[in-house]
């Protein structure tokens, strides 16, 4: 079988966890005696250098000027040569506003409306490209904010499709007026052209059902994956201990919360050691939220204590994760899951976690770490205390997340079950 997963870039400058987990769904597929291939949309899918050498459609630029100035939707094919060429989209992708919702919501519904939208010609090349070049027998998509290509790839390519589910609730809800509703409208009619979905957490799958109104036939949950192997277990905390951050360093990724939880820490007897490591990267939007996060620290006499693990490519993770007595991630309103959890307990690292969105069903499926409520800096801390406080306990969640991880959440066995949904659609 020959699957395609069409999945946005996001050009290197963050940890993006829907990248790697696509990435290491196709590996797992490959293992397993399968053709899988990655086509980035918007932007390379660069993870700190790699970039796949597949053509990048819907080049992110491209795509902007075209909905921004209507007199540029009839460039000659040079310029528009130009503007996906890859260090252009690079480029595009370093600068702020790549990520953000806000100021899109145009764009993002016409990207929704598919050949009735502005970017018919794109459509028609990814259509080509698939149906003449690739010839796939399944094309998966990455999120529900793809649709808008579902309807002409499965009509004219011949083929079912399959969407993943994760996290497009935290683009949609966060536009302005009167968008959301408009699209989750939207969405909801696009699923009509989906064989199957596929969300990553049981929370997330009710979440979507009710946005979406998705058929409980349609609808099937299988969670992120790693490859344990990948993962070195360090089975004691280090010396001296450390907090760990891995994700975009963002408001919304609750860095922040983080933050003011080690300040409060460091003030208590007995934490004059711990450390603060973080890793994850940031776009241009972020900088001047990150430098903020640096002046608290720096004021409160602390600069020292925190260090900045800059690479982080899979490959290089492992140093950061030895660093590490217990990783927190207080993702402001929760998400649909966290591959850095997964990465963070196969490496024998213990989670401190929000009780919010997909999180309390991941800390019960491993038992690798501990929630608390509510989501503020006074309420982590005191739990950040309470784990690195009780070396049992530290040993005890490390041993059991790593358990957890080989038993449960194996990219292998996780890719045998969705080869199972693409033969049930076949």
């Amino acid at each position: 079988m020959k699957i395609v997963n069409i999945v946005p870039g996001f050009g290197g400058t963050f940890y993006c966890g829907n990248c790697l987990r696509d990435s290491g769904f196709v590996g797992a597929v490959r293992k397993a005696g399968h053709e899988a291939m990655i086509l980035p949309v918007y932007l390379p899918l660069t993870i700190q250098g790699n970039v796949h050498e597949t053509p990048v459609f819907y080049g992110a630029v491209n795509i902007y000027l075209k909905q921004a100035f209507p007199l540029l939707r009839h460039m000659p094919g040079w310029m528009e040569h130009l503007l996906n060429s890859q260090p252009l989209l690079k480029l595009a992708a370093s600068k702020a506003g790549s990520t953000r919702a806000q100021g899109l919501e145009e764009l993002t519904e016409s990207m929704l409306m598919g050949q009735e939208g502005r970017q018919g010609k794109e459509l028609d090349e990814l259509v080509h490209f698939l149906k003449y070049q690739v010839k796939p027998d399944v094309v998966h998509f990455s999120n529900a904010l793809l649709l808008g290509m579902a309807k002409q790839v499965r009509e004219e390519v011949g083929v079912p499709v399959v969407c993943s589910l994760q996290d497009e609730d935290v683009w949609v809800d966060a536009m302005n007026e009167p968008y959301p509703a408009k699209m989750w409208n939207l969405l909801a009619e696009k699923a009509k052209d989906v064989d199957a979905f596929v969300a990553v957490s049981k929370y997330f799958a009710g979440v979507m059902k009710t946005k979406m109104r998705l058929k409980d036939e349609k609808l099937h949950v299988v969670p992120i994956g790693v490859d344990p192997a990948l993962y070195e277990f360090h089975p004691l905390p280090p010396d001296p201990p450390a907090v760990g951050f891995l994700s975009r360093m963002y408001e919304e990724n609750g860095f922040g919360i983080l933050v003011d939880a080690f300040v409060l820490l460091k003030s208590r007897p007995g934490f004059e050691n711990l450390r603060f490591h973080s890793s994850g990267g940031m776009t241009g939007d972020d900088k001047a939220f990150f430098n903020r996060q640096m002046k608290k620290l720096q004021e409160a006499g602390l600069s020292k204590y925190f260090s900045l693990f800059e690479d982080f490519r899979p490959e290089s993770l492992g140093r950061f994760f030895k660093s590490l007595s217990v990783l927190s991630v207080p993702v402001v309103k929760g998400e649909a899951f966290g591959l850095y959890q997964l990465e963070s307990l196969a490496s024998g690292v213990p989670l401190v976690q929000p009780a919010l969105g997909a999180f309390p069903e991941i800390i019960g499926e491993t038992g690798g770490g501990l929630l608390y409520q509510p989501n503020t800096p006074e309420a982590l801390a005191l739990c950040l205390a309470s784990v690195l406080n009780d070396r049992s306990r530290l040993q005890q969640l490390t041993s059991s997340g790593r358990k957890a991880v080989e038993e449960k959440f194996d990219f292998g066995m996780l890719a045998g079950r969705m080869m199972d949904i693409y033969k049930k659609i076949s």
